[in-house]
């Protein structure tokens, strides 16, 4: 596994679904050494989870990790609050774009780089729910389309 390797663990498909996604940033996770063992084994969630800016720093609530199987004492609360590890300017950054209105971060995916753990983050707006029918649509369309194209070449 060299250093560039990439391992996708857990994927936030509602995140685009609702959202419009503006930015996107990667940042490290605080965890502790059964946290770390249960991600590789894929035993992560990030489907409830959101993020906020407390203090000059950046937390992600709500994201599950399940118990190491084979840690005892040293399991942590699967829904603890975590510390994303990100630089200042760019916490500082997300903070301004949150003052604007409707503008909200979400975690978008959680994945190895190397043997590190990192999560997507990304600056998001809130869809309304004529966007959601046109994208539906639009997926319907190239759907069809594909479909039809399949067809042809047969």
């Amino acid at each position: 596994m060299g250093k560039d390797s990439f391992k996708l663990v857990a994927n936030n498909k509602k995140a685009y679904h609702d959202y419009f996604i503006d930015e996107k940033f990667e940042a490290g996770i605080e965890l502790y050494g059964t946290e770390v063992k249960s991600i590789r084994m894929g035993k992560c969630s990030i489907k409830e989870s959101f993020i906020r800016v407390e203090k000059g720093e950046i937390y992600i609530y709500g994201m599950h990790i399940s118990p190491y199987e084979k840690g005892n004492i040293f399991n942590k609360d699967p829904l603890r609050v975590r510390r994303l590890l990100l630089h200042k300017r760019e916490i500082i950054k997300l903070d301004g774009k949150m003052a604007e209105q409707g503008m909200t971060i979400v975690p978008l995916q959680v994945y190895f780089k190397g043997s590190l753990v990192k999560v997507e983050i990304g600056l998001a707006r809130g869809k309304k729910l004529y966007d959601k029918r046109q994208d539906i649509a639009k997926k319907d369309q190239k759907r069809e389309i594909e479909r039809d194209y399949k067809m042809k070449l047969r």
